[in-house]
């Protein structure tokens, strides 16, 4: 894959991250069956996530990287920003929770420089 083609892939994220793998996988020519398999799961959950009925394990994130030669960075901030945005819209959050949580972000990294690693 060209570098090219991972702009073009990586620009493509207007959808959900289900919609997203989808996108992908059609593009590869790759069979529903065939990316569950390498991703180690039941093609019947991957066919709900890519319908939007089940969440994306983050712990495949590596493993569809790899799979579709792309960096696992930004597939992790697709995924969570799709989940950030989920939790905000469903919560009827205005656009300022965003602003408050980047806020937040800054505080904890300027916390975890001074104090080592933060626990939740």
């Amino acid at each position: 894959m060209s570098a090219n083609d991972k702009k073009i892939i990586t620009s493509q994220m207007k959808e959900t991250f289900g919609e997203y793998i989808r996108y992908l996988r059609n593009k590869k020519g790759m069979t529903l069956t065939k990316l569950a398999a390498s991703l180690d799961m039941d093609s019947a959950n991957l066919s709900k996530i890519e319908n939007n009925k089940r969440e994306f394990d983050e712990k495949r994130l590596d493993k569809l990287a790899s799979i579709f030669d792309l960096n696992p960075e930004t597939l992790k901030d697709e995924l969570f920003s799709e989940r950030f945005a989920k939790k905000i819209y469903s919560n009827c959050c205005s656009e300022k929770a965003l602003s408050l949580a980047e806020q937040k972000l800054r505080y904890y990294r300027q916390t975890n420089v001074k104090q080592g690693n933060l626990k939740f």
